[in-house]
């Protein structure tokens, strides 16, 4: 089962691009169709009644087709072993019917044939992944065998081709879908594909039958999974771009489909400018003096990532699901690659594991980042590097935008033992707009804050004045009392909660408060994702009703 395969493992597969062979995949089908045609047509051709009812090929075909959509269905029948099986029989009905139809006929039939049973598989990388890599390696032509490819070298020759000619075609797309592709993935695939393909797969196969062949598949898996993790260590092994617009992933797949095919060099070249609006593409990013604000859609938790003209600050790391999955990994982590962003702060408010669950994953990946938090002693938490403690007073500037910690104190460290009351507090401005980040404080931390930061120098605006607000511990009743609301004045408050939470956040209590101070509310069970930009301070951008669809849970 994939669910068996360890998260690492599939970091690893991911990173030499082999992942689509750790699953039932159309390769494995199509093979194990392929055996069982030939076998069904080497036991039909013993039976000259058999032969006289139905031709052996005929019967060959008809029954690789039968047994591999019976594997299909044993393994899981999940959607790539689905379309797997609907494009072997297209292709068989046209043989059944002595149709040799020219490959694009053939191509776009099975394609709509799909599509009619599953329209849903527009919608799955693999589904593009799977047709363009087919149509290919038609169009290249590379399927085509030589007299001098009927030898053993040069069927490797061959298929090395094969391979390079996916490998070139199905870079713009993966860049396009996944915002990656494996620079070690041609290498790793010409060892892994032979090994999956011609021993893996057979003996796993063979094992239901001799159990005792499955040590040697799982021998062959360890010692490929050695050479693996060896290539995925290789600097710059995988090459991570900021996700482009739709208009410069489609040229980019021209371009590739191009320089794979057997066209005149000149051409190919040409096809080149097509693929570097993708390569060389950067999100847009806030003018100096600007600021950013992006609570990711995390569930119940709190992620928050700060963007300036050239820095970043992810505040909090959302929640940890189980062992092997996290915010961190299925959230951040692609979102900051998506984005292109470099993190220069990660700031930890408190130790809580919804607010550092996915803070392991992204200092992996963002390794220069600089931690800081309230969890004074037990950075074992999330990483082996010390962490900066938070204290009242920290500040630094960025792109003429200024960030201050206003809470903790120093004192409250020994005083403290609560982690919601350690909650590191930080104070986004940059002279007209400002930010409030306030973790899970509750009502004793709010009332210190007011206390000490509700007044000002005359003529100054008090320091906890903001207009934009971070619910405080996620609209909890512990929290956002009418002093400390009245005191921050916010126009607009982020409320990062999960749908339908047990814990009834945000509670209705809090709410009727926001409202009555007019503060325009905003949360993730609606919203999704929330952006709020500086320059553009009247409007909140939920990511749930830009990208809405039919087909999507409408929150009451």
């Amino acid at each position: 089962m994939l669910a068996a395969i360890e998260r690492a493992d599939w970091d690893v597969f991911r990173a030499t691009g082999v992942a689509h062979l750790m699953s039932i995949s159309g390769l494995h089908i199509t093979m194990f169709a392929w055996l069982a045609a030939a076998l069904v047509g080497s036991l039909w051709r013993r039976s000259t009644r058999l032969c006289l009812w139905l031709s052996a090929p005929s019967a060959a075909l008809l029954g690789g087709l039968v047994l591999a959509a019976l594997y299909a269905l044993f393994s899981g029948w999940g959607v790539p072993a689905q379309r797997t099986v609907l494009m072997l029989a297209t292709v068989g009905v046209l043989r059944l019917l002595g149709l040799r139809w020219p490959w694009p006929q053939v191509w776009l039939l099975a394609c709509v044939t799909v599509v009619l049973l599953d329209p849903w598989a527009l919608l799955q990388a693999g589904f593009w992944l799977s047709f363009v890599a087919v149509g290919v390696l038609f169009a290249s032509d590379s399927g085509a065998v030589s007299s001098i490819d009927k030898r053993a070298r040069g069927r490797f020759v061959a298929m090395l081709r094969e391979q390079w000619v996916i490998t070139l075609a199905l870079t713009p797309l993966s860049l396009l879908l996944f915002g990656q592709v494996s620079l070690v993935g041609l290498l790793a695939n010409v060892l892994a594909i032979p090994l999956v393909t011609l021993l893996v797969t057979p003996l796993a196969m063979v094992g239901v039958v001799v159990p005792g062949l499955w040590a040697w598949a799982a021998g062959v898996i360890d010692l490929m999974g050695e050479v693996l993790r060896w290539l995925a260590s290789w600097p710059w092994s995988v090459l991570w771009v900021a996700k482009a617009p739709w208009w410069a992933g489609a040229a980019a797949v021209l371009g590739g489909a191009l320089l794979a095919l057997r066209l005149p060099w000149s051409l190919r070249l040409a096809a080149l400018p097509l693929v570097l609006p993708v390569l060389l593409w950067q999100a847009p990013r806030p003018l100096p003096g600007q600021f950013e604000l992006l609570a990711a859609d995390i569930g119940q938790g709190s992620a928050l990532l700060v963007r300036t003209r050239h820095h970043a600050l992810l505040y909090d790391a959302g929640p940890r699901f189980s062992s092997e999955s996290d915010a961190g990994q299925r959230v951040l982590v692609p979102l900051l690659r998506a984005l292109g962003m470099q993190l220069d702060t990660v700031m930890l408010s408190h130790r809580d594991s919804d607010h550092t669950g996915g803070a392991q994953a992204v200092l992996s990946m963002q390794p220069q980042a600089q931690l800081i938090s309230s969890m004074a002693g037990e950075d074992s938490l999330v990483t082996q590097d010390p962490a900066t403690r938070c204290v009242a007073g920290q500040r630094w500037r960025w792109d003429g935008v200024d960030f201050e910690v206003l809470h903790p104190q120093a004192t409250d460290y020994g005083r403290l033992t609560k982690p919601n009351a350690l909650s590191c507090v930080l104070r986004i401005a940059n002279g007209q707009q400002t930010a409030l980040l306030v973790g899970d404080i509750e009502q004793p931390q709010e009332a210190q804050l007011v206390q000490a930061l509700a007044s000002g120098p005359p003529g100054a605006v008090p320091k906890l004045r903001a207009d934009v607000l971070l619910v405080p511990h996620h609209g909890s009743k512990s929290s956002s009392s009418g002093a400390f609301l009245e005191a921050v004045q916010p126009r607009i408050a982020l409320v990062q909660t999960g749908y339908r939470n047990r814990f009834g956040h945000p509670a209705d209590p809090v709410l009727v408060r926001y409202q009555a101070l007019g503060t325009r509310l905003f949360d993730t069970p609606h919203c999704g994702a929330m952006t709020w930009q500086s320059w553009w301070s009247q409007t909140v951008r939920c990511q749930r009703q830009v990208d809405q669809r039919y087909w999507h849970h409408r929150v009451p």
